[in-house]
């Protein structure tokens, strides 16, 4: 079993899809709040590329049943219910709902990846949930592939770190599995910050700058280990919770 990590989404190969379990992080902010929303009982998180492409699909939908969300440059965009925050994904606006999302980086790097075996979205706020399928995975000798979404299309500090503790819990469990060279840099990144996610936000330059534009509420919770302990699993099109009523 071998285990590869991605720093930005142009990295993605397809081989690096085909047959494997891929994981998606995009700590700040991304991740997250999908992860929030599907945790406060959105019914979907539908990823879509453009602003424009979340105003036109809504447009088949009843106004109360669905949410308009992401933003640009970290803002939230005009118009829409909410910006990218876990915070802003409450039970109140987003239960039974379908949420309509695009992010800078983040659903970019899901609509990068399509095409792999199985897709899910990870961070620190659902670790625990998605490391054990991730095990399940490892053990049955499924290659794995962590794509961090990264910022502006680079390395992103964060993304990095999250994926090294993945690689790191994983190793824990297969110590056999064979690791990519993005796959040991990651682990190195974690070994370094460990579970200090305020330095490493500290230290990361999109954390500074979501910091000053008036975010740190944001980095608080996107710091907090299994605040929302959900598996987001990508499949035709859209993010839903992997449970019981719900197929691999």
């Amino acid at each position: 079993m071998r285990i590869d990590a991605v720093f930005a989404p142009p990295a993605v190969a397809p081989a690096l899809l085909t047959g494997r379990l891929v994981l998606v992080i995009d700590v700040l902010r991304a991740s997250s709040t999908i992860a929030a929303a599907l945790a406060n009982g959105a019914r979907n998180v539908v990823p879509l590329d453009s602003a424009d492409e979340v105003v036109t699909r809504a447009r088949q939908f009843e106004r109360g049943d669905v949410r308009l969300a992401g933003e640009r440059r970290m803002l939230p965009i005009p118009g829409f219910d909410m910006g990218n925050s876990p915070l802003e994904a409450t039970r109140e606006m987003v239960e039974g709902r379908t949420v309509l999302f695009t992010t800078t980086n983040g659903t970019a790097a899901l609509l990068a990846v399509q095409g792999a075996r199985d897709v899910i979205v990870g961070s620190y706020v659902n670790f625990a949930a998605v490391l054990a399928l991730v095990n399940t995975a490892a053990r049955g000798g499924v290659p794995i592939t962590l794509v961090c979404a990264g910022r502006d299309r680079q390395f992103s500090l964060e993304d990095a770190a999250c994926a090294g503790r993945f690689v790191a819990a994983v190793m824990e469990h297969v110590p056999g599995a064979e690791l990519g060279d993005g796959a040991v840099a990651c682990a190195a990144l974690h070994a370094r910050y460990g579970d200090g996610l305020a330095e490493l936000f500290a230290d990361s330059e999109h954390g500074r700058a979501l910091r000053e534009a008036g975010f740190a509420e944001d980095l608080t919770i996107c710091g907090t280990i299994d605040a929302f302990p959900v598996i987001p699993v990508y499949q035709d099109r859209q993010l839903t919770v992997l449970g019981p009523d719900r197929d691999r």
